[in-house]
């Protein structure tokens, strides 16, 4: 604030997982790991809310127009097996960003909003192992995604960037509560 001496956009990028929060195909459905779930909700979940009380705040208090931008999954939006954790902190950043949104505007008009980026599967230090071999050729999970995926590969993480950058801009003033999918068909394609 000393700075520059406003805030008008904020990206809430909270996110990941652990093994505890993980279901095994052959784990015991009915004894999952609780504290690890809850170490992953309060990640992703409240890595995002957490931010956005002290950043959102300087906005609603600086800025004429202010935008948050929480980056959900879509493993909100589809069951994705085995990341019971991470699937449920996600969701849950999906309807904290359209309530929000809703309060934000009853509060404040279009003087703030909130939306959700939804990335599909890219390629990171965090799930390389899980989607692709040491030799680079595709796990069976891995394979699953690109079958499921109509682009037939994994998404670019400069492929983000143009989707965030209007989301913060004025650009996508009239934008409230949604979220955008970059994620190369994954989340609409049934597989036939």
């Amino acid at each position: 604030m000393d700075k520059y001496g406003k805030v008008d956009g904020l990206v809430n990028a909270a996110g990941g997982n652990q093994p505890g929060a993980v279901v095994q195909p052959d784990g015991k459905i009915f004894e999952l790991d609780i504290e690890a779930l809850k170490q992953v909700m309060d990640l992703n979940l409240f890595g995002t809310l957490l931010p956005t009380q002290v950043f959102g705040k300087a906005m609603a208090e600086t800025s004429e127009k202010g935008s948050i931008v929480n980056i959900s999954s879509v493993a909100a939006h589809g069951a994705v097996t085995r990341v019971l954790g991470y699937s449920l902190a996600k969701t849950a950043i999906e309807a904290y960003t359209k309530w929000f949104a809703v309060e934000m505007a009853n509060r404040y008009g279009d003087k703030l909003r909130m939306n959700a980026l939804v990335p599909g599967f890219f390629l990171a230090e965090q799930n390389r192992r899980l989607l692709t071999n040491e030799d680079g050729t595709y796990t069976d999970r891995g394979d699953k995604v690109i079958r499921s995926t109509p682009y037939k590969r994994f998404g670019n993480p400069d492929e983000l960037t143009g989707a965030l950058i209007w989301l913060l801009s004025d650009e996508s003033t009239f934008v409230n509560g949604t979220s955008i999918k970059v994620d190369g068909g994954f989340t609409i394609f049934s597989g036939v």
